[in-house]
């Protein structure tokens, strides 16, 4: 009897029908979290980019205190976003062929989230900078809150949603989603 091919075998997570070998699961894992990091780390690089260049501006003379140091925390935090989201390229570097491949996915795809986490705070900081500059009032607050709460709920609340309506999906007495055919 044969093992079933790769084609066949998907590209489930946890609590899936799959005959991956550790091996398999961790290629598989890390060809995807490369594509997630490639589209962040572009932002990211973008974001901080435009961030350096606003200390040489000559408006920059005439920010208040307080937005100074909004600024430099705003430039401390893509900073820290920039290492955990780049931090991934160096484990491969560093690791590559040494047979710890799971471990390295799986320490990368933690700094990965930190990162997610550390780019909520730059965007978020950044936000309220800009608009205390461009409106100087009581609004902006509210503003960064609502937007604090959009990137929130794009991020992180909708996949938990989804992972806990799946979960419960699977409770025993329920029937879980449909499997793939075989063929």
């Amino acid at each position: 009897m044969s093992s079933p091919s790769r084609s066949s075998r998907g590209s489930g997570g946890p609590g899936t029908d799959h005959h991956e070998t550790p091996d398999e699961r961790a290629d598989r894992r890390w060809t995807e979290l490369l594509q997630e990091l490639r589209v962040a780390q572009t932002g990211v690089q973008i974001l901080f980019g435009l961030l350096l260049a606003v200390v040489f501006q000559p408006r920059f003379a005439e920010l208040s205190d307080t937005d100074r140091a909004i600024y430099v925390v705003t430039v401390m935090l893509g900073s820290a976003t920039a290492a955990a989201l780049i931090g991934p390229v160096s484990y491969h570097r560093l690791l590559a062929g040494r047979r710890l491949k799971p471990q390295m996915v799986t320490m990368a795809a933690r700094l990965t989230l930190v990162g997610l986490v550390l780019l909520f705070c730059t965007m978020c900081s950044a936000l309220l900078l800009i608009l205390r500059v461009a409106l100087h009032d009581a609004l902006v607050p509210w503003l960064v809150g609502a937007m604090a709460l959009w990137f929130l709920t794009c991020w992180f609340v909708l996949p938990v949603w989804l992972l806990a309506r799946s979960s419960s999906a699977r409770l025993p007495g329920r029937p879980g989603p449909p499997r793939e055919r075989r063929r």
